[in-house]
């Protein structure tokens, strides 16, 4: 056994200085679920809904707009924007919980439809947080040398696992994809990650039941598959408070001030949960807020860069500006950072 003076001195990768997000792209399912079809599933109105949670309607998949095909269409949108041939995709991270396989990983497939030929692909399970959990390992990984250009993708079809008839969770969950293409950059980009999870509440938002006890139901049927289940008032207060404090120590160990923000966009949970995040962190009122959930839905781990990627399109963001965002979910797990728009 070799000792301290005879031991080889191991070799390691060293990348980029800098990362930043080069260009975000989104999928948006076909079907508009408006409030009053909501209503025929159960007993609201369009004004309780839109006054609990900001939603008008959301996007539900249809059976051919699978996992794969939603991430697939977002990375080669994002890809396409900086004319990013998909050979140059050194990883492929997916966050996703409704990826009902637990071997393979759907980012192997996804890698090799988008034409990722020998990528590093990999699925995380973190929820809502998902999206910035992968960018927060993709600026480690082009930093340390170990990829050079990772491409993110937070995809859900959550509709698959939303019980129709529960009136506190029916009118919430959507479907959609949303990605981003991080690379090496000359200036700083993405700021630290603050991140973590507070698993002594992870009862606050869980299934219903493991998938294996439900086959293994005698007689199960679809009735019987599981579904979310959400304590929405202590949620919302975890959400609201909790993570301002989060949000704005990413701010702080990013270097900026809330002066310097111009954009803030957090997981499209809840539209009261946005506001009252804006309010706690002092943010100026001329900061552009996201408020993606208003015509998408609650999309967890896709709901940020679908956010992004609408802000862009329509103008009310730029290139260049300096914006907050903050996961958080079941878990409970959270993430944030402070991000140089692409």
């Amino acid at each position: 056994m070799n000792d301290a003076t005879t031991s080889p001195a191991l070799q390691v990768s060293r990348g980029a200085d800098y990362s930043r997000i080069l260009a975000v792209g989104s999928y948006r399912p076909r079907r508009s679920v408006t409030n009053a079809e909501i209503c025929t599933m159960i007993d609201s109105s369009d004004e309780w809904i839109q006054t609990r949670s900001g939603i008008k309607e959301r996007r539900w998949a249809e059976p051919d707009e699978t996992i794969q095909l939603m991430a697939v269409a977002a990375g080669r949108h994002a890809l396409a924007k900086i004319d990013m041939a998909p050979g140059q995709i050194d990883a492929v991270i997916i966050s996703t919980v409704t990826h009902f396989h637990a071997t393979p990983a759907i980012a192997t497939r996804i890698a090799a439809e988008l034409g990722a030929k020998g990528a590093a692909a990999f699925d995380i399970s973190a929820a809502c947080a998902g999206f910035c959990y992968g960018v927060a390992m993709a600026d480690s990984m082009i930093r340390t040398g170990t990829a050079r250009h990772v491409l993110v993708i937070g995809v859900e079809r959550l509709s698959d696992l939303t019980d129709k008839h529960d009136r506190g969770t029916a009118f919430l969950f959507a479907d959609g994809a949303g990605a981003a293409v991080v690379g090496p950059s000359e200036t700083p980009g993405i700021g630290p990650v603050v991140w973590g999870s507070d698993g002594d509440q992870a009862d606050l938002i869980t299934q219903t039941a493991a998938f294996d006890e439900a086959a293994r139901q005698v007689g199960a049927t679809h009735q019987d598959f599981p579904t979310l289940r959400m304590d929405g008032n202590p949620v919302f207060r975890w959400a609201s408070y909790t993570m301002a404090k989060v949000a704005a120590e990413a701010m702080d160990r990013a270097g900026v001030t809330p002066d310097q923000i111009d954009v803030f966009a957090p997981h499209q949970a809840n539209l009261r949960i946005v506001d009252a995040m804006f309010r706690a962190l002092k943010l100026p009122e001329r900061v552009v807020i996201a408020r993606d959930i208003e015509y998408q839905g609650n999309t967890s781990a896709a709901s940020i860069p679908l956010a992004i990627d609408a802000l862009l399109a329509s103008g009310e963001a730029h290139s260049g500006q300096i914006a907050l965002i903050i996961g958080f979910g079941a878990g409970l797990v959270y993430a944030g950072q402070v991000i140089v728009l692409p």
